[in-house]
């Protein structure tokens, strides 16, 4: 071969591979496919259980029930307590009777007897008024004899309609020195006895403990992992029975104040500030326990 011939070979073959280099050059790039970002599981928030202190009490009404007022003497002396702490009673029965019956009964004695007089002298003055109407007509006697047996007629009707009136309100204080129960339920705290005139707590309390509750203070740094429907189950600090009572979270209250619980806790905590929760008891646990009320339980709230 020629060495003319050789170099267009040579030639050639370097054309053909430039122009191959360029061409690749030249084509767009592949990106690599974007990778599918992983997704991770949200994990859900996880609520710590509360625990707080409480204590049992009616779900239902209570009743401060206060003896009669005697004016400037103030309120009368037990004479007959008739019921004591924790007995259950209906309503209407006889809880007690004050110093003042007797007195009462006595005045209203008086009163009848001096109702019946009035009764017998108006039937009198009546007839004899009628008898000198007649006389007036016939003209026997004057006018003015009858017209003064006339007002002495009234005056004694006056006197028998507050002789009425004062036996009304005899009743009244009458009916007043028996305390009767204005509903049933269980009598939970006596503040008087026999001979003790009662304070400004009156003489008892009675409370419908048919339903029960526990009302429980929760520490107002842990209330915000508190709920309405919640589920609580509660034991008692000192074995006032057995096992757990079940409930659920049924009012927040919406006031933050001092604890009661342990308003006498030597610990130094007594100052704490909490919120009231209210704690309605399963039907069956609140039979178990409607006896018990003020009793200390300890709550745990669920989550």
């Amino acid at each position: 071969m020629s060495n003319l011939r050789r170099r267009w070979l040579l030639a050639g073959a370097t054309l053909v591979a430039v122009t191959g280099l360029v061409i690749v050059a030249r084509q767009p790039r592949r990106q690599a496919p974007a990778s599918t970002p992983v997704a991770m599981p949200v994990r859900p928030q996880v609520i710590e259980a509360v625990s707080a202190l409480g204590q049992l009490e009616p779900a239902g009404d209570v009743r401060r029930l206060a003896a009669p007022s005697s004016g400037m003497a103030g309120p009368p002396r037990v004479l007959q307590l008739l019921v004591s702490e924790g007995e259950r009673v209906s309503a209407g029965q006889v809880l007690a009777i004050f110093d003042n019956a007797t007195t009462l009964r006595a005045e209203r004695s008086v009163l009848l007897a001096r109702i019946d007089n009035l009764n017998t002298r108006i039937r009198l003055r009546q007839r004899e008024t009628q008898r000198y109407r007649t006389l007036v007509r016939i003209g026997v006697t004057s006018n003015s004899d009858m017209e003064n047996r006339e007002i002495a007629l009234l005056t004694l009707q006056g006197e028998l309609r507050e002789a009425r009136a004062s036996l009304t309100k005899l009743d009244a204080d009458l009916a007043s020195s028996t305390l009767r129960a204005p509903i049933q339920g269980q009598v939970l705290r006596i503040h008087a006895r026999v001979g003790e005139r009662p304070g400004d707590k009156g003489l008892l309390e009675l409370g419908d403990s048919d339903r029960m509750q526990a009302t429980i203070e929760v520490y107002e740094s842990d209330i915000d992992r508190v709920r309405l429907g919640q589920s609580v189950r509660l034991t008692s600090e000192n074995g006032g029975f057995d096992g757990e009572l079940k409930g659920r979270v049924e009012r927040i209250n919406p006031q933050v104040r001092q604890r009661e619980v342990l308003s006498t806790d030597p610990t130094g905590d007594a100052d704490a500030r909490i919120v009231e929760v209210q704690v309605s008891l399963d039907p069956a646990d609140a039979r178990r326990v409607r006896n018990l009320t003020g009793l200390k339980v300890i709550a745990r709230l669920g989550v």
